[in-house]
């Protein structure tokens, strides 16, 4: 390799190395999820309208039929809809089972009721092709069904929305992570804040009049647990920079520490009685934006959590980027010596990315209680180690200095596209962690190699 192509080589790797490799992946995985795919519901009849219309040009009478679930329910209602609005007359909606379906058919054909088309659901293909060929009266009728298509299972909308929701808690927490582990640091207790954070809030909702607590009341109860764990951060953050305990040991006590008050509040229980009002952050979801699929385009609702880890990614991104608190942070973590001699505050510094990493933490915990309408000591189990998976595998050393906010939301989705797409393809739970552990080793290892300057060990030293 030519010695003058090695920078912009390091260059290109450095900035675009790990979202190439999440784009390979969700090639791969839509690869191996390509089914053969039947339109349901809403989906279903917005197909079969446009077919009878296509194949009547005028006004017709339809007879809709479909099956008694509710995403059955779902097409025949919308169908009616849809025809109506186009001046199509509907004969009748028949929701039952084949059997039944088919005996209604055919008294309507008895009874000399004229039908032009006949539209139904996939389960109701072979009574209505049955009954075409038995019945003269329906040889010139239209039976018209929804087609099936090729897609991937991966890159449906409901699959991507859920890949984006399973993975806004650790996203969201990997924000004050990538700031700690750029300072040359590292926080254990981001787990045990969430479950913290979680009883905390749940126990003040539940104080403040539980179903009957007000919206304003919901927010300050929301704020306060925050708060409540960015500063067991500052107190992490005092440990390590005033009594230099190493940051491995104060955060791995204040786990413990949170852990066990987590479990005091709520006393070994999870706290319910919540309102409803309190899920619009975790499971609400008020931007609706357009989601190409195979031969329109679907308006789907993003989640309200996803859109908060968005817009927390692009903050961050300004303040690490584009401030000189932003600088100090990679100065600290780079050399923290030579930062002091440059007149930064290093102890400050550290604190803050402490307290941020508490911040966070404590909002990740908010979002999984109002997800769960729930607040319980048992949530955030290892999420300190897929937060710190999704911090290296984003491209941010360990060894400080170095990394990127948007690299760390693209270590987060690698993470989570690797395990959404082994469940998609049925890949065994403990098969999974071997694979993922493999995904981290690798990830430190070119580190490793990048700062060597992509060099390889000439031989192995072990003394």
């Amino acid at each position: 390799m030519p010695h003058w192509f090695r920078p912009h080589l390091s260059r290109l790797v450095n900035d675009y190395g790990m979202l190439a490799v999440l784009l390979l992946m969700c090639l791969y995985y839509s690869w191996a999820t390509w089914r053969v795919r039947y339109p349901v519901g809403r989906d279903a009849a917005r197909r079969v309208a446009e077919e009878i219309v296509d194949r009547q040009g005028e006004k017709a009478e339809v007879l809709v039929v479909a099956g008694t679930a509710k995403i059955e329910r779902q097409f025949s209602d919308t169908l009616a809809a849809l025809l109506g609005e186009r001046g199509f007359r509907v004969i009748d909606i028949i929701n039952d089972s084949p059997p039944k379906v088919a005996a209604a058919v055919r008294q309507l054909v008895e009874q000399g009721t004229h039908i032009d088309a006949v539209a139904g659901t996939k389960n109701c293909r072979r009574v209505l092709d049955r009954q075409k060929e038995t019945l003269s009266a329906l040889a010139d009728t239209q039976i018209a069904v929804p087609e099936s298509y090729q897609w991937p299972t991966f890159l449906t909308a409901r699959n991507l929305l859920n890949v984006a929701n399973q993975i806004v808690v650790i996203a969201v927490i990997a924000i004050g992570m990538t700031m700690v582990i750029i300072t040359a640091g590292i926080d254990l207790s981001v787990g045990s804040l969430v479950a913290l954070s979680a009883v905390v809030v749940a126990k003040l909702i539940v104080t403040s009049g539980a179903q009957q607590a007000t919206n304003l009341e919901l927010f300050w109860c929301s704020v306060a647990a925050v708060a409540m764990c960015a500063a067991v951060g500052a107190f992490s953050g005092l440990m390590i920079t005033a009594f230099r305990i190493p940051p491995f040991i104060a955060t791995l006590g204040m786990m413990q520490i949170a852990s066990g008050l987590a479990f005091i509040i709520a006393r070994g229980h999870s706290i319910y009685q919540l309102p409803n009002a309190f899920t619009w952050l975790g499971r609400g979801a008020d931007l609706v934006v357009p989601i190409p699929v195979p031969l329109e385009i679907v308006w789907i609702a993003v989640p309200n959590a996803v859109v908060l880890m968005i817009a927390l990614y692009v903050a961050a991104h300004f303040v690490m980027a584009k401030t000189s608190l932003g600088r100090y942070i990679y100065a600290v973590g780079g050399n923290r010596r030579a930062a002091q001699l440059s007149g930064i505050r290093t102890g400050r510094i550290l604190l803050i990315a402490y307290v941020v990493s508490g911040a966070v933490a404590g909002l990740g915990g908010v979002i999984v209680a109002s997800q769960l309408k729930a607040g319980a000591p048992t949530y955030g189990i290892m999420y300190e180690l897929y937060v710190i998976a999704a911090v290296v595998v984003g491209g941010t050393s360990l060894a400080g200095g170095e990394g990127k906010i948007f690299g760390t939301l693209i270590g987060a989705f690698i993470i989570a596209v690797i395990r959404n797409g082994m469940n998609l393809t049925d890949v065994q739970p403990y098969t999974q962690k071997v694979v993922l552990g493999a995904v981290i080793l690798g990830a430190v290892l070119l580190d490793m190699l990048k700062r060597q300057g992509w060099r390889l060990p000439t031989r192995l030293r072990l003394s």
